[in-house]
């Protein structure tokens, strides 16, 4: 008893109160949130088209029938809350897929688009999808060429 009692004068005088500690593993730490994921943009196509050209950023000469001698095509489209988003304009010949165009977009609403060559024997059914980054399809745009 002499000796406990020795101890705690002693770590008084040292300035240590007694205290009880667990020593036993050390409480684990809650882990953090996981931070709340930001909700999916969405994205709406409010125009597009199949045309010839392109001046001052709208389409000239849009159709759903075009020449064999077309020799280039261009989708044209106009969306809202995809800004800083990507979109893919996918171009098939029939049922074959012969382009996939990842555009950025950089505002809301927006304005892009992509050029395909057209060979002038690759007449038939056409079609574009407007797809968003994941690979939905947003719209399609159905054509001919050279019929």
């Amino acid at each position: 008893m002499k000796h406990i009692g020795t101890l705690l004068a002693l770590s008084l005088v040292m300035g240590r109160g007694l205290a009880a500690q667990d020593t036993s593993k050390a409480a684990a730490a809650a882990p953090a949130p996981a931070p709340t994921p930001a909700p999916a943009a969405q994205i709406t196509v409010d125009e597009a088209a199949i045309a010839k050209a392109v001046m001052d950023r709208q389409p000239q000469d849009t159709g759903s029938a075009f020449p064999a001698d077309v020799s280039q095509l261009i989708c044209w489209t106009k969306v809202t809350g995809a800004g800083g988003a990507s979109l893919h304009h996918v171009w098939f010949h029939g049922d074959t897929q012969v382009g996939d165009v990842e555009l950025q977009v950089g505002g809301s609403p927006w304005r892009t688009w992509s050029r395909k060559t057209v060979p002038a024997d690759w007449t038939g059914a056409w079609h574009v999808e407007i797809r968003d980054a994941a690979g939905a399809v947003l719209k399609r745009i159905d054509f001919t060429v050279g019929q």
